[in-house]
């Protein structure tokens, strides 16, 4: 039948027609093909606590159970007493097979009980009585609950034509059948839907993570942005007055500066045109520049009053960093401490500042929770948001717990030494011209 002439049959048609095809599928195209029932998952959650060597053998124990069953039915062959060799060892010969080929098992199921009538008495005699129903049972859990559906039905029927008007034997057979198949199809549809849900969780898990950090990406974007516009603005407004500092500049001189305006200002101009792709509609700018280091005492005070004792250390040559360095050490201690009082309530926490010459190390450490407030529960977002500004900056971070059950975040950014600006004088000293002085700076609840 053409597509056409199916899309214009009546709906009663086009099921049957479906049914057909999902006869033909199931039974009949698959007739010969090969699968072998795989062992179990060694890493289940019974198996994998067993010891190594039992879980070698536990594996097996689909095949074991399955030649189990196709030695019982060779006993309750045997148990009729006429060709017992034969009533015994054909039927159980489909069992066997559906560790193989389980398509191919129910037809050999079906030929077994057809050579056992006619050496027996009756169609289903004990042998091929179980035989049938094993092979269905262990046929339908390898495969689909329409499987099993046809396989019934096929059975139901093969019986009652070879029987005629008085099916004796096969309505015991549909009966115990369509109760064991029942609970293979309610088994495999509770399987299929928890391993639905699980394929569902994790690609919830996956799109969760994937939005938390371009969440994060966007947020480091724009606060990235007013630094650059920043410099960017300075680079534009010096190229417009340095004409004015020399007197009788030289044309090709006033002609440079002008096109570093011209480049200054173009580029100010995409950055703001990129970032309006990222920013949400009811972003708002934010009046006060950008915080650094400097601002960290500020951060450290607003913690304290929350209740959570701080104590700040700083080591080497204090000196000023690139404004995107100092801006991502802030924000990530500022999201360390966070996270130190909403996991640890009642602990101290510890924060190191390290100047060394190839960067700044920067290490926050928390101790176990006390008292009686519980932790909050968190997403884990913000350590990602710890990880994207240091890959941002090509640095390193590492973050775990401490073997005193509370919790460290270790990190170092980089800063290639042509990027430093000039060393600036601290409450603590003043680094001199060779940045080999050493300052040690410790404050406890703002004493220093």
């Amino acid at each position: 039948m053409t597509e056409t002439q199916t899309k214009t049959s009546s709906p009663e048609f086009r099921a049957a027609a479906g049914a057909i095809d999902g006869l033909r599928e199931d039974l009949l195209r698959r007739v010969s093909d090969y699968r072998p029932l795989p062992p179990l998952n060694p890493g289940g959650r019974l198996i994998r606590r067993l010891p190594e060597g039992m879980r070698r053998v536990v594996v097996w124990t689909p095949h074991a159970l399955v030649l189990f069953a196709a030695f019982l039915v060779m006993m309750a062959g045997f148990a009729e007493w006429e060709f017992r060799l034969l009533m015994g060892l054909v039927p159980a010969i489909p069992v066997a097979m559906t560790l193989i080929r389980p398509v191919a098992a129910f037809w050999a199921s079906m030929l077994a009980t057809v050579f056992c009538g006619i050496l027996g008495s009756e169609l289903w005699g004990p042998g091929a009585f179980a035989a049938q129903v094993v092979v269905m049972v262990v046929v339908a859990a390898r495969t689909r609950p329409r499987t099993a559906a046809w396989m019934w039905l096929l059975t139901l029927l093969f019986g009652m034509l070879v029987e005629g008007g008085s099916p004796s034997t096969t309505a015991p057979l549909a009966t115990v059948s369509a109760f064991a198949l029942l609970v293979v199809a309610v088994v495999q549809i509770r399987r299929d839907a928890e391993r639905e849900v699980t394929v569902q969780r994790t690609v919830t898990a996956v799109e969760r993570d994937r939005r938390t950090l371009l969440e994060e990406r966007t947020t480091i974007a724009r606060e990235l942005h007013d630094v650059v516009a920043h410099h960017m603005s300075v680079v534009a407004i010096q190229a417009e007055a340095a004409p004015y500092r020399v007197e009788n500049p030289p044309p090709e001189l006033e002609q440079a500066f002008v096109t570093i305006r011209e480049n200054a200002v173009a580029a100010l101009t995409e950055l703001r045109r990129v970032l309006g792709v990222v920013r949400a509609e009811d972003y708002e700018a934010p009046d006060a520049p950008q915080p650094t280091l400097a601002a960290l005492d500020g951060l450290l005070d607003n913690v304290r009053e929350t209740g959570l004792e701080t104590e700040k250390v700083i080591t080497g040559a204090v000196r000023e960093l690139p404004q995107g360095v100092e801006l991502s050490a802030y924000r990530i201690v500022q999201e360390a401490l966070s996270n130190s009082l909403r996991h640890a309530p009642g602990a101290s926490a510890r924060v190191e500042l390290g100047y060394v010459l190839g960067g700044l190390g920067l290490r926050v450490v928390n101790g176990p929770p006390r008292g009686l407030v519980k932790p909050s529960p968190g997403a884990g977002h913000g350590i990602t948001g710890m990880r994207e500004r240091v890959a941002m900056l090509n640095g390193e971070m590492t973050a775990g717990t401490t073997e005193d059950g509370g919790y460290e975040i270790a990190v170092f950014l980089p800063v290639p030494l042509s990027d430093e600006p000039e060393a600036r004088e601290t409450a603590g000293g003043t680094a001199d011209a060779t940045g080999d002085a050493d300052t040690v700076v410790v404050e406890r609840d703002g004493r220093a």
